[in-house]
């Protein structure tokens, strides 16, 4: 493995180290080094200069999963900026929140891809928030790299190293929490994924889910501390791309329940020859899974089965299972704490829990966010002792593996994104036939939760139908992930004595 003191640092050493060595391919057949990324990296840096980054610069980005994603992350590292990536999923509503408490200086986007056209939605919010824009589909701006700025000294590392990331996720609030990392915290969080995962340069795994969410930063972080390879899959389709990646030779397939089961199915249809035959674990994650999900890509894909592990934006991978943790543990489990990292479950009032009680779970460690960019939400999600509250209920068992039970918060994890109930119930709640709304998450075996909208019509008004809500969210901007692919109407929303939705009713009511 290869050193060092922050991304940059990374960047060079693997490139000095494995110059030669393929660092990524993409679904065309293009292939990149890891002596060429770099090269790429400084290029794009020195072009980025003559737009005015510099050293804490703030710079948002909405690419997919392509190569030049990559090659940014790289660039803006070398100049020290502060990155905001995006979900290619974001529409108005959540890039206007982003890029006004951001400040963002810049917004790097795409044109128009998979149907949808990136360049106008950014140039309309981008005039409300006065950031400038740069579309770059596969051409970053790139320059003579002689003339870019000396590398800023690094001091006392990690504890004093800067925040070079903010990176959004939804929790129970209807807005965006932007969360804020540096390269020291995220690259711990790579090293409990790699460390347990057995990680090396042989390994070659599929990028199937969005770069910008955190999972993509450590996924780079373990790529170039290992020389390991990457095939870049800029959108995941359940049929498609276990066809794609038929016959290859990867050894790993990250991702959580809805990709194990996708390749758990292409691989049934085609008994007696393994598609795969170089697969040594399939690491999970994001989304609750079937336990016996592991049992059957152990027998029928092969390797070890699932490997799961356990984070969040704020804390990426606090646990993680090991390849040699035996199959009771792997079928159930997120794995044990991460090296540095304490776990605890507590009760209502505060008070940790013994080995197989349940309570919220808490965690402080390494790979924990510097906070907040709204620093007002902080008191209610850090302790003083530097414990994080999750939001998650689950236990610790006897021997330290960590087994997730439910949430305390109000939030569907739909295929390892969360959705805020409340900021769907109040676009809902907009529709003239709406008089109220719950938003609940159903179990589905493919996506871990569907998103449900119960709705009781108002009075005098047509019934609102499946049709008429999606259009009705998608006209007001909530992106497409977010939009329930399930409708319930009721008569009348339940509530308690407090007015508050009983929401597990509703649960239990529709889950069949």
């Amino acid at each position: 493995m290869v050193d060092g003191n922050r991304l940059w640092d990374l960047v060079e050493n693997r490139a000095a180290a494995s110059p030669g060595r393929t660092m990524l391919e993409d679904e065309s057949g293009t292939t990149l080094t890891f002596g060429e990324y770099a090269t790429r990296a400084e290029r794009t840096a020195a072009g980025l200069v003559e737009r005015g980054v510099r050293e804490g610069t703030t710079v948002a980005w909405q690419l997919p999963t392509w190569i030049e994603a990559f090659v940014l992350v790289g660039a803006l590292a070398r100049l020290g900026a502060r990155q905001v990536p995006l979900l290619p999923l974001y529409r108005e509503r959540e890039m206007r929140f982003v890029l006004t408490q951001t400040r963002a200086a810049l917004l790097i986007v795409p044109g128009v891809w998979r149907g949808f056209d990136y360049a106008e939605q950014a140039r309309k919010v981008t005039a409300e928030t006065g950031c400038e824009t740069l579309v770059c589909d596969r051409d970053l701006p790139e320059t003579d790299a002689g003339a870019l700025p000396p590398l800023a000294a690094v001091q006392h590392w990690p504890d004093d190293a800067p925040v070079r990331w903010v990176l959004y996720t939804s929790g129970t609030t209807s807005d965006p929490k932007g969360a804020l990392h540096t390269d020291a915290t995220l690259w711990a969080g790579a090293e409990a994924n790699l460390t347990r995962l057995e990680t090396t340069e042989d390994d070659f795994s599929p990028v199937m889910f969005p770069f910008t969410h955190v999972g993509g930063i450590c996924g780079l972080i373990a790529q170039l501390r290992t020389g390991s390879r990457a095939l870049l899959v800029d959108i995941f389709h359940p049929v498609h791309t276990p066809e794609l990646l038929a016959g290859s030779d990867i050894t790993m397939f990250a991702g959580g329940t809805a990709f194990a089961l996708a390749f758990l199915n292409a691989q049934r249809q085609r008994p007696g020859t393994r598609l795969w035959p170089r697969v040594r674990a399939c690491p999970g994650g994001a989304a609750p899974k079937p336990p016996e999900l592991h049992h059957e890509v152990k027998r029928e894909i092969g390797g070890v089965g699932i490997v799961s592990g356990y984070g969040l934006t704020e804390m990426p991978i606090l646990s993680q299972n090991s390849i040699r943790d035996p199959d009771e543990k792997l079928a159930i489990s997120e794995g044990r704490a991460s090296p540095g990292v304490e776990i605890r479950a507590v009760s209502p009032d505060g008070e940790p829990l013994g080995a197989g009680e349940v309570g919220e779970i808490c965690a402080r460690g390494p790979m924990l966010c510097k906070g907040y960019l709204d620093s007002s939400l902080d008191a209610a999600a850090f302790e003083a002792d530097g414990f994080f509250h999750t939001g998650d209920l689950g236990y610790l068992d006897e021997d330290g593996f960590v087994v997730i039970t439910g949430r305390l918060k109000d939030v569907i994890i739909r295929k390892g994104e969360n959705i805020s109930a409340k900021e769907v119930e109040d676009v809902l709640y907009t529709h003239p036939s709406v008089a109220d709304v719950a938003v609940i998450g159903l179990p589905d075996r493919d996506r871990g939760e569907l998103c449900c909208a119960v709705v009781q019509c108002a009075a005098g008004e047509p019934p609102l139908d499946l049709e008429a809500m999606v259009t009705h969210c998608a006209g007001s901007g909530l992106m497409r992930q977010k939009i329930p692919e399930r409708l319930e109407l009721i008569d009348e929303i339940p509530r308690n004595a407090s007015g508050k939705i009983v929401k597990f009713q509703l649960r239990e009511r529709y889950a069949s």
